[in-house]
């Protein structure tokens, strides 16, 4: 037996999928789109993030329950490009502008909670990390004072600011949002305007000087450089044919040395012992030194041994004489 009963799973028919689709998104337009400007620093950027979001989720939702679509669809907006890089504000004049002096991480876990509205679950859901964790970011993104202790009231400027942002979007704006909504929903591209505004800013035009003026600037780098080889041979140094004067050295002159004597002592390779005379001296005499040290360990005697008494002669043959007496011999003649 067949059943025409939904999936499980899904909360409503096929058909009236489209219909659901665009009464969420024109319910997180507004939400979606301050907390896209508030985390990337700039309205242009962040309203490209979001026509991002809304042309992929189309394709999300056709898959998904509808009670699962707004941590999906806010998931789906945090992982834009575009929101990876806060653009700085030149002078922070509101609550929202100084947003940036936050890290990245805990600038979402506000804006999740002021902009978009989620309690601590949901918002744990869609960052994928624990209500415990969650809830260290938030309070380390809450305003405090500069001893550190939490500022209710700067809490509160900067919670009035977000939701008076999100009433009172221009009207040109949330035009801008309706139209690519309507295209997410028929599942059209994103207009041209949006995708440049997500790479980033739009290029500005060429000024009409500038390529005159780089023409005229490689021209006379062309007619400086042909100068070179023109240049008159009467601005030569010298006398010589070339401009070059060769003479020999005086005799009995020998080269001029290059270095002082000071800069020969430093480049000397015994240049320490140099600079220091007493360690010279001490060093030549290290084998004295050792020998005073080593009497005074008492490891030599303190006084010289006495010599050794010769050994006697030894007897010689008879007949020979001794080269001594006869030279005593000699001299009594």
């Amino acid at each position: 037996m067949s059943s025409t009963s939904p999936a499980p799973g899904s909360s409503a028919p096929r058909s009236a999928a489209p219909a659901a689709l665009s009464a969420f998104l024109r319910g997180v337009e507004r939400r979606g789109a301050v907390l896209a400007e508030l985390q990337a620093g700039d309205a242009a950027a962040g309203d490209a993030a979001l026509v991002a979001a809304m042309a992929g989720f189309r394709a999300i939702a056709a898959q998904t329950a509808l009670n699962d679509w707004p941590a999906r669809f806010w998931q789906l907006l945090l992982t834009q490009p575009g929101l990876r890089q806060r653009t700085p504000v030149a002078i922070p004049l509101d609550a929202t502008d100084r947003l940036g002096e936050l890290g990245s991480g805990p600038r979402v876990a506000l804006l999740l909670r002021l902009a978009a509205g989620l309690d601590e679950a949901e918002a744990s859901a869609v960052l994928h990390v624990a209500p415990a964790t969650y809830r260290l970011a938030l309070q380390r993104a809450l305003p405090r004072h500069a001893d550190g202790r939490a500022d209710p009231q700067a809490w509160q400027q900067l919670r009035e600011q977000v939701h008076r942002r999100i009433k009172t979007l221009p009207a040109e704006r949330l035009q801008r949002l309706a139209q690519a909504r309507e295209r997410a929903l028929q599942g059209a591209a994103p207009a041209p305007a949006a995708a440049g505004a997500r790479a980033g800013a739009a290029p500005r035009p060429r000024p009409r000087w500038l390529m005159p003026l780089l023409w005229s600037l490689l021209a006379l780098c062309a007619l400086a450089f042909a100068a070179t080889f023109w240049w008159p041979s009467g601005f030569a140094l010298g006398d010589g044919p070339e401009g070059v004067t060769v003479a020999p050295l005086a005799e009995g002159s020998g080269p001029a040395e290059r270095y002082s004597r000071e800069a020969g002592l430093i480049a000397d390779g015994d240049f320490d012992l140099l600079a220091d005379p007493q360690g010279e001296a001490a060093a030549a005499d290290l084998e004295f030194h050792n020998w005073l040290a080593a009497r005074d360990a008492g490891t030599i005697p303190a006084t010289a041994a006495p010599p050794a008494e010769p050994a006697p002669a030894a007897p010689q043959p008879p007949g020979s004489e001794s080269p001594g007496l006869e030279t005593d011999a000699q001299e009594g003649e």
